[in-house]
């Protein structure tokens, strides 16, 4: 299956260090295609959420895939119910479970699911000289 990718935003942080802030632009969901969060594991730990609008008129759900190392991935997939003409937040707390080699996330949803997805996240590391 060729996923649909999306970057997780990584907001800016202002003069004073008081309030990072970004322009967000939500991906559509293709359920066929599913998606992949690229390099969730460069965020800071704890701090990536996952926003999910979920546009459809039924409760839908999202598979959390269990990744591809070991061995939190033993624990298997994990489904969330996802309510339904609401946006749900879901934070991830052990990361491991779900990460792949190449430091992604894959994410499933229920077939008739209708709806968009954006990542945050703050920033791990120093920021980069422009």
């Amino acid at each position: 299956m060729a996923r649909d990718i999306i970057n997780v935003y990584l907001p800016q942080v202002e003069d004073s260090q008081s309030v990072a802030s970004t322009k967000v632009e939500p991906q559509t969901v293709t359920v066929a295609n599913g998606i992949e969060i690229a390099e969730v594991a460069k965020n800071k730990n704890n701090s990536l959420a996952i926003v999910i609008e979920n546009t459809a008129s039924t409760p839908e759900t999202v598979t959390f895939v269990a990744g591809d190392t070991y061995p939190n991935s033993m624990l298997g997939d994990l489904v969330v119910n996802i309510d339904a003409n609401a946006t749900t937040v879901c934070q991830i707390q052990d990361f491991s479970r779900f990460e792949n080699r190449d430091g992604s996330l894959y994410l499933d949803f229920s077939g008739t699911f209708a709806g968009n997805i954006y990542a945050v996240a703050k920033r791990a590391g120093l920021v980069p000289v422009s």
